[in-house]
């Protein structure tokens, strides 16, 4: 399924695509993500059942996970993104976290502060947690992905590398838009077979697949899962390949600005765009 949430008043709810539009699903994105893989089943029966179809322009579309438990990143999960770094290829997953400030929707505007004056852009996949996962195997791990949807990871290069924490360039508000859907683990089967690509107000920066990743999906999720108790709703953002603005040598760095935009395309997952705006 394609599933994306969407806002209806003040009411959260579910949607499942189809080629005639959005089937408003009565399962609410709380208990979907909360109940993860054991709620499949009841809304794949609910989408062929529901007869109703609303376009999906006319929709208040919100990051498909709007109430995530946990937000874990992955740094320097690309070689070429390493070598552009000027970084060393970690041994182990480079894990850090965002907060759910972070979240955007699509489309949504992004605020910048004039003082950040290193704005960057980094295409991502997302794997989104189905059941509760404690020391898992790597054999196992990806039956315990619910799904999969895009990300990009902004971050304010200058905040971000002022100490060995990345937190405050990474976790600022909006800097984490996600969606615009949610493609099902039981439909997109072999994540690391994917294109992924981003756009800076139309021009192509970053154009890689997820099959050079260092660690894989299902690496991420095991290792995680040693260390921490994953839950349903949880997500994790598996890293950017290179063509990062970051990479570029320093006469070539024009960093971005207000009224740039930014948009993320993984195979199979819809574009996801975004602008930045005075905040």
């Amino acid at each position: 399924m394609k599933l994306l949430t969407y806002l209806e008043g003040a009411d959260y709810k579910l949607g499942a695509t189809s080629e005639k539009g959005i089937i408003p699903l009565t399962i609410t994105p709380h208990d979907f993500y909360s109940r993860g893989v054991d709620a499949l089943a009841e809304t794949a029966a609910q989408a062929a059942q529901v007869s109703a179809r609303i376009s999906e322009a006319e929709l208040k579309v919100v990051p498909p996970v709007p109430f995530p438990g946990k937000i874990i990143c992955v740094g320097l999960n690309y070689r070429k993104h390493v070598a552009e770094s000027n970084a060393t290829v970690p041994e182990f997953p480079l894990l850090f976290s965002k907060f759910s400030n972070a979240l955007a929707a699509p489309n949504e505007d992004v605020p910048i502060a004039p003082e950040w004056k290193q704005v960057d852009y980094e295409s991502e996949l997302v794997a989104v947690i189905g059941k509760k996962a404690r020391r898992v195997s790597e054999a196992d791990a990806l039956s315990y992905v619910l799904g999969y949807c895009n990300s990009n990871d902004f971050s304010e290069r200058a905040l971000q590398l002022r100490t060995s924490q990345w937190l405050i360039g990474k976790s600022l508000d909006k800097f984490l838009p996600t969606g615009p859907y949610l493609v099902t683990s039981d439909e997109l089967r072999d994540p690391q077979n994917l294109s992924i690509k981003g756009w800076m107000n139309g021009e192509l920066r970053q154009d890689s697949h997820t099959s050079y990743m260092i660690f894989s999906v299902a690496q991420i999720v095991a290792y995680a899962s040693q260390l921490i108790t994953l839950e349903p709703g949880d997500i994790i953002s598996t890293g950017t390949p290179d063509g990062v603005i970051l990479g570029l040598p320093k006469e070539k760095q024009q960093w971005m600005k207000a009224g740039d935009t930014y948009t993320v395309e993984v195979e199979g997952l819809g574009r996801l765009t975004n602008r930045l705006v005075e905040g």
